[in-house]
């Protein structure tokens, strides 16, 4: 359900006035918000790993609070005009009205990283005590929150459709976050009545030493869109690649979502001696199939006109430009499979900097191939960065592979 959402933003903004400017002001936005996400995106697998009991409770939540209010105030210092102008203007290069929507409309996703590690803390305790459905319910809440928002503003403003976008994605997450925490309320209050433990309540230090990684590593991951976008923005065609980015994500993510959630699965029914790996592993297998084979239906068949055109609303020469970067990524969603899996075994086992190490890898064959085929071989920027997320990828998993 929440891979809906991206595409369902962009189809409403390609649908408002000056779609190509919006969609790109809205994508490079969109890569800021999931930067300054980074360090709490990990929260919930924490809290699915780490919360037993009353201790493990209080002592990740106070750990949870003081991370995202330090989230939301890096995230606001980076809103400083010098500050954001040096990263639009200088290192990405975008054109000054490209630069300056795209400010305004990072400045309304304020509330998301701070929303977003509180809801995942929560969601993470709900997994953990096998009630993945109240997860989905909050997501509902975040869709009908998001479209109600979306389609009030497009029809009764006149506001850019970036601005659009991200007002209906900050009022989402929010109703989502409250949400969650209504819907954990029972299990919270059972957690702190229990009487308190004779066992050491976990310090800050060991949960750091825990979370530390996984948070560097979601960084490491997330770090790759700006990074993205950096390149795009000097490479052919910048302004029709970045407009495109969003809706070809947005597609992908829908099928490789899934993917997304198993890490939490593999945490929780792994076994903490990996006991029942081996069913965790092939049901990963049939899903990965599954979300392959349909998405080679949608890229691969004139579906991929109808999606493109029709659904997301591009322009037909817009359309076109999407549609090989996008067949690039097709098999993608079987690589998302296999890394979530051997995450969560890693997980399991408390070897979280191996996890780190891998995405280091994978970030830095993604950027190399992003320089040879931006720089040297002159690629279309949304071709170029489908390579390297595609090799980028690869090289992560055979990390994890050769180091388990």
């Amino acid at each position: 359900m929440m891979a809906v959402e991206g595409p369902y933003i962009a189809a409403i903004i390609a649908r408002l006035a000056e779609p190509t400017p919006n969609l790109a002001a809205y994508g490079v936005a969109f890569s800021f918000a999931f930067i300054a996400e980074a360090p709490v995106i990990m929260m919930m697998t924490a809290a699915n790993a780490l919360v037993a009991e009353r201790s493990s409770f209080l002592a990740l939540r106070r750990f949870m609070r003081l991370l995202v209010a330090a989230v939301t105030l890096a995230m606001a210092l980076g809103l400083l005009p010098p500050v954001f102008r040096f990263v639009t203007d200088e290192l990405i290069g975008l054109p000054p009205e490209l630069a300056a929507r795209t400010h305004v409309a990072t400045a309304l996703l304020l509330p998301w990283p701070g929303a977003i590690g509180y809801r995942r803390f929560y969601q993470g305790i709900l997994v953990r005590h096998r009630q993945p459905r109240r997860v989905a319910y909050g997501t509902v809440v975040r869709l009908a929150a998001m479209s109600l928002a979306a389609l009030v503003l497009a029809a009764w403003t006149k506001l850019p459709g970036a601005y659009v976008g991200s007002l209906a994605l900050a009022l989402g997450v929010v109703a989502e976050a409250a949400a969650s925490r209504f819907m954990a309320r029972r299990i919270v209050a059972s957690l702190l009545a229990e009487p308190p433990s004779e066992a050491a309540q976990p310090g800050m230090r060991e949960i750091l030493r825990f979370y530390y990684p996984l948070a560097l590593t979601s960084l490491l991951a997330i770090v790759v869109n700006p990074m993205v976008t950096f390149f795009m923005g000097r490479s052919r065609s910048p302004v029709e690649s970045l407009a495109v980015l969003p809706v070809v994500s947005g597609l992908l993510f829908m099928f490789r979502s899934g993917a997304l959630a198993y890490q939490e699965v593999g945490v929780a029914l792994g076994g903490a001696g990996r006991e029942n790996e081996r069913q965790v592993f092939r049901v990963a297998v049939g899903l990965a199939g599954v979300s392959v084979a349909l998405l080679a239906v949608v890229l691969f068949t004139p579906l991929a006109v109808v999606w493109f055109e029709r659904v997301a609303g591009l322009a037909p020469s817009l359309a076109q430009f999407a549609l090989w970067p996008a067949r690039v990524l097709a098999i993608v969603p079987a690589l998302d499979y296999l890394l979530a899996l051997q995450r969560a075994l890693l997980v399991l086992a408390r070897r979280t900097r191996i996890i780190t190490a891998a995405t280091a890898v994978e970030a830095t064959v993604l950027v190399l191939v992003l320089w040879l085929t931006v720089t040297q071989l002159n690629l279309v920027g949304a071709l170029a960065a489908a390579l390297a997320l595609l090799i980028g990828r690869t090289a992560g998993n055979l990390f994890l592979l050769g180091a388990r």
